[in-house]
This record gives C-alpha cells, structure tokens and sequence, in this order.
C-alpha cells in the first residue's frame, strides 16, 4: 500500500449506548435552555446579521419571503418572525427547523452543548416515542462514516484509492472530506455497529444496514463512500460510488434512502464546509457530483455545494436563500454548473424554472468542451476552475441560448419558431419585472423585432404554457427548426400561393411548363410542397409527370397531398394560361426574395459592425442585390396582374 494512504482516521471506542424510557428532568431541560446559545443554533440554517439593538435578522426558514422579517434577540433567547408570526425559545426552533418532538430537540441540544440528561418516570404523562431517537441515528451514522473512513486503508479499498488519485485527491484531500470505503464482505458495518452499541433497529432506520429474509447486512458494499452532512456537520446519509464490475446493483451511484434524517429534498452535499463562505462571499456555486464538490474547493471555490441524487429543487434553494441572506436590500448570487450535453441544458432548463425564488441573480458556468470542475482541475490546475466561475452567464441567457440555437436563424420560418419556443420561458417568468428585458435580449439573439417577440411573449403567456412542454431539438440532430410533418391546410395563407403552383403543374401542365423551369427547392417552404415539387423536376418537369408517378415518388404520408393537388379547383376565371402561371410564379420567387432580405437582415442585426467590417459589409452588399431583384419582382408581379 502506497505511504500516501496511510493512517487516515484510526477512531477510538465509543461509549455504549443505553435505550432510555422516560421524562426529562425539568432541571436538565432549563440548563439545555441555557447553555444553547440561540443565535449559534439558529445560524446553522439562517444566516444573521445584525438588525441593531443586540438584535439579529435573517430570511424566516419557515415561510418564503423577499425581505427578512426573521428576528433573534440572543440575550433573552427568543425568535421571532414578524411575517409568519412563528416564535419561541432556542427549544422550540429545533423543534420546527427539524420537524422533530420536544424531547428529541432537547437531547440534541444537550449533546451539542454538553448537558447530560436525566430521565424520570412519570406514568401520568401516558404513553411516549422512545426518546432519543436522532440522538442514536445521529450517533449510528458518525460510526459508521469513522469506520468506512478508516476501511479506506485496508487493502480491498485499492480500486477506491486508485479512483480518488485517478480524480487528483490524494489522502489528505479524502480527509478532508471524509472519503470511505464499505468493505465487500456485506456484514462488516453491521458486526462493528454491534461492538459499538447500536441496535439493529437503528442501524436500519438510519439506512446503514438492510433487512431481508436472511437478516440484516450492509446496505453499502464494495463502494466508495461520501458522508452527507446537515448544516450543523452532522453525518445523516451517505453516497456510494460502484467500484467493481461484479457489483450485483447496476447503479452507478447509491444514496442513503429516506430515513428520519435524511431527506434527499433538503440536503446539499458540502453545505457543511460551505455554509460560512457561502455568508460571507453572498455567492453559492451548485455543482452536480461530489467530486466536482471537492475540485471546487480544493481549487479555492469554497462555496460549491451538490444536490445528493436528485434535481435541485426549491427546497434546495430555500436553504441557499437563507444562506445567502438573498433579499430585496442584500442580493445574493446562485451560479449552477451544468455538463454541456443534453442532460446539461435539461437541468439548466429545471433551475430556470424555480430561478425565481432567488431575488439576487442566478449564472451558469459551462466549459466550452463540457468538462465538469474536476475534470478540468485534473487537466489544466485549480486556476481553470476559478477561471470557469469567473465566466458566469445570465442562467436566463444561457437558457434562451440553448433553446434558439437549435434553429437555423438564417431561416424566417425557423426565426419564428424559434421565437415562439423560447417565449414560452420568457412568458413563463414568475417575476414580470423581467419579462421585458428578457424579450429584448430573446429579440436581438434571433435578429427579430422586438415588438413582434414581445406580442409572442404575450401570446405565450394567455396560452399559459409551461416550459417543460417546449420542444426539443429535432430529431435528425440538423440543427434546423423542428417542422412538424403536418398534412396541409389548405386554409393557411402562408402556404396558398406554394400551394396554388403545384395546383398549376399538375392539373395544367402544358402552360406550366416554361415558367416551372424558373423555380426551385427553396421557393416552397412546406415539407410536403418540397417534396411534390422535387418530384415533379424529377420527373421532367410538369409536361412529363403524371399524377401516379409524382405520388409515386413521394413519401408515402404526403401522397394524399399529390392527390389533393390534382383535384382541388384553383380560384381563377377561365382556363389559367402561361400568363397567369407566370404571374402566380413570379409571386412565388418575390416571396422567396422576402425570405432572404429578412434572413440577412437578421444576421446583420447580429453581427458587429466593428468587429466584423469585412463580413458585415458583404453582407450589406447582398442585402442592396437583394432588394433590387425584389422591386424587380415586384414590377413583374404589378404588370402581370397578381
């Protein structure tokens, strides 16, 4: 075994623990009182600061609310909430923070403080919960993170070191941290909690040894371990890592499940280590696993912090809001890093959705090449992860970002949807005071006019549409706008004119002819017009295909489109010749002309015309040529009669 893993954390005999049945002793109860320092106990959840008068202020944790109303007063040892009305003693906090019973507050205050509790019998009370539940899950849980800690040494953890190294910690980082292995052998926590006093039953309410039909074993085995601490440090879960390939469950990752303490919901890997940065710096950095946790603060981010096996959700950010003291007078920064994949911009699209329960701004931090912190602390140092965070984005920009370059903006049809998609998530900001700043930066990533994205917005917002019902890219990967493949409406205006041409070549064929020659793909924007169209130059022109041919070389699901078209009257006087074909031909390329004028408009509204002289001036140049063969199209058009 190599020096640089050796002696990690040797743990000396606990102290057995009793079952205790019975009352406190009102004497023990009023010394817990006060030795518990209220505004210690009450800063593991809420970050304070100093409202004059002794007294201290912070975000109530018992109801969400913009401006702190939460109030401390250490010298009496009372809170109180001005907005919710909730008060009381240092007892009653820990009460309701942890959602425990009076006698378990008790008991966890005196550990904390160093009260030893007496018990007396008092039948006349009626029956009671075994006291000292937490007190022993809390305990169950500490022996076992000092018993997986010390296993790191043992030969079977070799795979589990050579992991860590493998991620740049050494033994000193593991410490730090508090890294373990679960030996393999599937009993060896279980035989250890026994030595050290703690019952079975405990053992399996904690979530540290499972129970079947056998009995008991190791809920973690052959794994490398994480404890999950509460804000206060204490050990109330852990995450496991697989490490061998036999390894009978398939999950890479395992958590402790649901238990008394540990509630998935609520838990920050790291917050721990964080929490007093986090205050003092009014900045948290969400990452997405406990290796990128620990390349955050190894490289000196010390604010980072990690959802344990779940999405970051509000109750997450209710504990970050605390922390932060994130309010309308003093506003805090949340800053997410996301992989740059698919799973990635799903995620940042979740924490847009609950980014309005912070008051101050929430970022993004993404490498270009989707490396997380520790695989970019493992290539290039500690200074990229610190370069990284200090090249935040608007979480808001990044969102619209992801969502508007699926489409091909040089594209109006794609602009609009793009436009439509992304204003769904603008329209669905719970904050409204944004909503017009957002439209204005979703108008110029796009190139589109901002009254026309922000009637789209309005639009969004009557439909009441939710961004988790926005569309993904399409499914080809293209890039393009995703255009359904939708049987024609003959009714739609936008199309009648596509529509009405191919009505000409196939039912008039002869008088079509010359002027189909002057068409081409791109002058239908329908999928299914592109298709009978391609069929129809495939063929030889509108002379030489058939009706049965054409559908013949369609894609089966525009065939009844084929057979629309060939009998659907057109809207003319009289038997159409080649002056009206032309008529409604040059219609058509004008309309193509339109489309190009407004896809270049919108990438010269996109570029710098400083930074970019060269380009933007081509491209101003084609725009001129391109208005010149509109007018020209236009006349054309004017003298036919159409």
């Amino acid at each position: 075994m190599s020096p640089l893993w050796t002696g990690i954390g040797r743990c000396s005999p606990l102290r057995r623990l009793s079952r205790v049945v019975g009352r406190i002793k009102d004497d023990d109860v009023a010394l817990v009182r006060e030795r518990a320092r209220i505004d210690e106990v009450v800063s593991d959840h809420v970050t304070l600061r100093s409202a004059g008068s002794g007294s201290l202020k912070g975000l109530c944790p018992f109801h969400d609310e913009k401006s702190p109303s939460f109030h401390v007063t250490p010298a009496r040892g009372f809170f109180h909430c001005f907005g919710c009305q909730e008060g009381g003693d240092v007892i009653t906090f820990v009460q309701k923070v942890e959602g425990v019973g009076f006698t378990e507050a008790v008991e966890r205050l005196a550990g904390r403080f160093g009260v030893q509790l007496r018990y007396v019998d008092d039948d006349s009370r009626g029956p009671r919960r075994d006291p000292g539940q937490r007190t022993r899950l809390v305990e169950a849980n500490r022996i076992a993170a000092q018993f997986y800690q010390r296993e790191l040494d043992s030969p079977d953890a070799e795979p589990g070191r050579q992991f860590l190294s493998s991620r740049g910690f050494d033994r000193d980082a593991a410490a730090i941290f508090g890294v373990g292995f679960a030996p393999r052998t599937g009993e060896a926590l279980l035989r250890h909690l026994r030595e050290r006093g703690v019952k079975d039953g405990d053992a399996v309410t904690a979530g540290l040894v499972g129970q079947s039909n056998r009995g008991p074993y190791d809920r973690f085995r052959g794994r490398l371990l994480w404890p999950i601490r509460e804000l206060s440090g204490d050990v109330v879960g852990f995450g496991a890592r697989r490490l061998f390939d036999d390894d009978r469950v398939d999950a890479k990752y395992l958590n402790t499940p649901e238990t008394p303490l540990y509630k998935k919901s609520h838990l920050l890997y790291g917050v721990d280590l964080a929490r007093k940065e986090i205050a003092r710096s009014s900045q948290a950095v969400v990452v997405e696993g406990y290796t990128d946790v620990m390349a955050c603060h190894l490289a000196g981010v010390k604010t980072a912090v990690a959802t344990c096996g779940t999405a970051f959700g509000d109750d997450h950010g209710r504990v970050l809001r605390r922390l932060l003291l994130d309010h309308d007078e003093f506003r805090g920064e949340v800053i997410f890093t996301f992989d740059g994949d698919e799973a990635g911009q799903k995620a940042a699209l979740r924490a847009f959705a609950g980014d309005q329960q912070f008051v101050g701004q929430t970022y993004v931090a993404v490498e270009p090449d989707g490396r997380d912190p520790c695989d970019l602390r493992l290539a290039e140092g500690d200074a990229a992860v610190r370069e990284l965070i200090a090249r935040r984005v608007p979480l808001y920009r990044f969102v619209l970002s992801s969502v508007v370059s699926r489409y091909d903006l040089d594209r109006a049809d794609a602009r609009v949807d793009a436009v439509r998609e992304a204003a769904r998530l603008v329209a669905s900001v719970r904050d409204k005071s944004k909503v017009d700043a957002f439209a204005r930066e979703l108008a110029g990533m796009v190139g589109a006019d901002v009254d026309d994205v922000r009637a789209e917005v309005r639009r969004a917002g009557r439909r009441g549409v939710s961004p988790a019902t926005t569309r993904g890219p399409s499914p080809t990967g293209s890039g393009e706008a995703p255009v359904a493949r939708d049987v024609p409406d003959p009714r739609e205006r936008r199309f009648s004119i596509e529509r009405d041409v191919l009505k000409l070549a196939l039912q008039h064929p002869k008088p079509t002819a010359e002027h189909f020659a002057e068409l081409e793909f791109e002058d239908f924007t329908h999928p299914y017009y592109r298709d009978v169209f391609a069929a129809i130059a495939a063929s030889g022109g509108p002379a030489e295909a058939t009706v049965e041919a054409v559908t013949a070389a369609v894609p089966g699901d525009a065939r009844s489109t084929v057979s629309a078209l060939s009998v659907e009257p057109l809207e003319v006087s009289g038997e159409p010749d080649a002056r009206l074909v032309g008529a409604y031909v040059v219609r058509l390329r004008e309309l193509t002309a339109l489309r190009r004028i407004a896809q270049v408009k919108s990438r010269l509204q996109r570029m710098n015309p400083v930074t970019e002289t060269v380009d933007y001036n081509r491209l101003f140049g084609e725009l001129v040529a391109l208005e010149s063969h509109r007018r020209a199209l236009r006349e054309e058009a004017i003298g036919s009669g159409i």
